[in-house]
């Protein structure tokens, strides 16, 4: 598990979670379907991937890993880069303050 990191991690959940129809035009939001014992990559050529993970490393792992603080979004910027924005992102009424409408 050498040289993947926790942000990288984070990186490759939010690209795939912003690559399913939960962020289509008039979707609800969806929560995200992460899997235990599963870490995953985004790499330097923005690809994405899925690594099973075991225990035996686990506190390795841990080593240099950061939480993720609530109210954290994801997204894909129109340079293809993918950004994290913590911050308001809903409305007062619990709609995406910056969806299509």
């Amino acid at each position: 598990m050498t040289g993947f990191s926790t942000k990288t991690f984070l990186l490759a959940a939010a690209l795939a979670a912003l690559t399913t129809s939960a962020f289509a035009q008039g979707a609800e939001p969806a929560p995200w379907e992460l899997k235990p014992d599963t870490g995953y990559g985004y790499g330097k050529d923005g690809k994405t991937f899925a690594y099973k993970m075991g225990t035996n490393n686990a506190g390795m792992l841990l080593k240099g890993a950061k939480k993720v603080p609530k109210g954290t979004l994801f997204f894909i910027g129109q340079n293809g880069q993918l950004y994290m924005r913590t911050g308001p992102y809903l409305e007062g009424d619990g709609k995406f303050m910056f969806g299509t409408n």
